[in-house]
């Protein structure tokens, strides 16, 4: 297997363990905010769990939640924070809480937008409790509205003990560049807020990666390496993995993997034809070709609506699929 190392992310990554390391000690204060930018592939979220086992002692609680891509709806970072967790002694209204979580049996009377922030404000502090704790939020640039309103409020809360870890692509690659940029704003303007910004490795950084797979390889042949993968750690790893079991002049002969390749999918390029499924995944597709909804999915395959809304969001993903029919078919055509 391709190994992945933490190389060029060394000063990143103690920045965190420092964050950490102030929040665990230093009692009830406002929350620590460290919002890590970078392109696709850069490495943001694999900064993240790094820093996660860095942490000694671990946080008491750690809340993790990402934007639900292909259909977005209010609070989806809290939503996966409260999934498959026991919320009955949560010191919030069932019916708001109902609403928070994206239950489909949530009362048609809904709260007004800012009572419903509250509630949300007060379900995180609830969960954080005495800490410490980490909540991380993945995709920021793909959340909803909501989600970032939450976020925002969450960074200038008094009292919280909690860091929190916020990873996004720029704003100009969001799907709302203008509401990311002001959130980005405002965790930056919280106090003692770090923002660390991924950019590309450099050759040194490459041929030490290239060194864990080959063994020392000529400097010019770790530049080129760079050069060709524009110093983005998953290029090479997908570089790596393609040339697996050949020696490292392959890294320059070989063609770059087709998903990596600048036009590909108008070159004709199906992403689609390529998927890899799980199983539970493969059952979930199975459903949608039979017509089901998600309500009739999660009692088919005895598994909640959000864990079948993410299985959908992951599936459209994998097939390049822009809807369930499109995945439907996608499904029929290959049997």
């Amino acid at each position: 297997m391709t190994p992945v190392p933490m190389v060029g992310r060394a000063a990143e990554l103690a920045e965190l363990v420092r964050r950490w390391s102030r929040v665990r000690d230093g009692g009830p204060t406002p929350a620590t905010v460290v919002s890590i930018t970078g392109a696709a592939g850069i490495g943001k979220s694999r900064l993240v769990t790094s820093a996660l086992a860095a942490f000694s002692p671990g946080p008491a609680t750690v809340l993790y939640g990402v934007a639900r891509l292909h259909t977005p709806a209010p609070y989806d970072w809290l939503a996966a924070v409260l999934c498959g967790r026991d919320t009955r002694e949560l010191p919030v209204p069932a019916d708001g809480l109902a609403w928070l979580a994206q239950d489909p049996h949530a009362p048609s009377e809904r709260y007004a937008p800012g009572a419903l922030l509250r509630l949300a404000v007060r379900t995180v502090r609830a969960l954080v409790g005495t800490g410490p704790a980490v909540l991380v939020v993945e995709d920021l640039h793909a959340l909803d509205p909501a989600s970032l309103n939450l976020v925002g409020e969450l960074a200038a809360a008094p009292d919280l003990p909690a860091l929190i870890l916020a990873t996004s692509r720029p704003p100009d690659a969001a799907d709302s560049p203008e509401l990311v940029a002001r959130t980005l704003a405002r965790l930056s303007g919280a106090p003692g807020a770090v923002r660390q910004h991924l950019g590309p490795l450099v050759p040194d950084d490459v041929a030490r990666i290239v060194t864990q797979v080959h063994g020392p390889v000529p400097e010019h042949l770790a530049g080129a390496v760079c050069e060709r993968t524009g110093g983005n750690p998953y290029w090479l790893v997908e570089l790596l993995a393609a040339t697996a079991g050949r020696g490292p002049q392959a890294l320059l002969d070989e063609p770059m993997p087709a998903h990596l390749r600048p036009g590909a999918v108008s070159a004709g390029w199906d992403v689609r034809e390529s998927a890899e499924l799980t199983v539970r995944e493969r059952e979930v597709l199975d459903c949608l070709a039979a017509g089901m909804s998600n309500k009739q999915m999660a009692r088919t395959l005895d598994i909640s609506i959000r864990t079948v809304a993410v299985h959908v969001s992951n599936l459209l993903r994998k097939t390049g699929s822009a809807s369930r029919t499109e995945a439907a078919l996608w499904a029929v055509r290959r049997g």
